[in-house]
């Protein structure tokens, strides 16, 4: 077991976190060897399996985030853009392969992964399931056959507590729906339309966000012309297919280079 690759999840207490502790120790290709808190929180120093309501697993819930990934191969990261950013850099120190599922990250905190990348092994992604990244793939081909005809629009909808938006997710889609067109995404996203607008700008392409109850991730691409619209839509009913995904990526991302990965490297897409 000791030469299977060593993970630490950080965030052990929040739901995602609990997915990929579960999902960590039930793979028999890596090892748990790290649960990170923050400060103070009242799981730090106790078993991190008697935390989750199990039995204990050996591995004892830290907010001493450069001990603990000294003895790791890989973090896995669904916390929040500091906490990240942060994180990169000891990821770095350590050698250690950075999955990055944190959303809401500015441009200001990509440029310092993207520093740490230069020593470290990053996979990072708005969203880590096998579905999502085949439909990042098809808008892209989609938007590069159809011209500025055809309106872009992409819907997204999850549960009440998501503090960001447009999700991840949906930032990915636009951005592959740009990459097709050849245009920046920049110059072109239109966020959340309200009031008198006026008439919508031909090769726009809009974003919508829906807020509400449990909603684990749906993401729908609409391409609108006169007399047709062709709908994309990725449906998630369960996390666990986000930790999977995640997981793999620790995995893969062992025997590469320093630098910034996707889960389209990681699927061979």
């Amino acid at each position: 077991m000791s030469d299977l690759p060593g993970i630490v999840v950080m965030g052990a207490s929040g739901r995602m976190g609990q997915m990929l502790i579960n999902e960590v120790l039930a793979n028999d290709k890596a090892r748990l060897v790290g649960a990170l808190e923050r400060p103070g929180h009242d799981w730090v120093g106790r078993d991190v399996g008697e935390c989750m309501g199990g039995q204990p697993v050996g591995v004892t819930v830290t907010d001493d985030a450069l001990t603990t990934m000294a003895k790791a191969q890989a973090v896995i990261d669904f916390t929040a853009p500091a906490a990240t950013v942060d994180m990169a850099e000891i990821a770095a120190q350590a050698r250690a392969v950075h999955v990055i599922g944190t959303t809401g990250l500015t441009d200001e905190d990509l440029e310092k992964i993207a520093l740490a990348g230069r020593h470290a092994t990053i996979v990072r992604a708005g969203n880590m399931s096998l579905g999502v990244n085949l439909l990042v793939q098809l808008t892209k081909q989609v938007a590069a056959a159809l011209d500025e005809d055809f309106d872009i629009e992409i819907i997204e909808s999850h549960h009440h507590h998501k503090v960001d938006a447009p999700s991840g997710t949906a930032l990915m889609l636009g951005e592959a729906a740009a990459d097709g067109r050849g245009v920046e995404l920049a110059e072109v996203s239109d966020r959340g339309r309200d009031g008198i607008t006026g008439a919508r700008k031909r090769g726009d392409i809009g974003f919508h966000a829906v807020r509400g109850g449990d909603i684990v991730g749906e993401h729908d691409v609409m391409f609108a012309a006169p007399g047709e619209r062709i709908v994309l839509r990725h449906l998630a009913t369960d996390r666990a297919i986000f930790a999977r995904g995640a997981v793999k990526a620790a995995l893969w991302g062992q025997d590469k280079k320093p630098g910034e990965y996707s889960m389209l490297d990681v699927l061979g897409l």
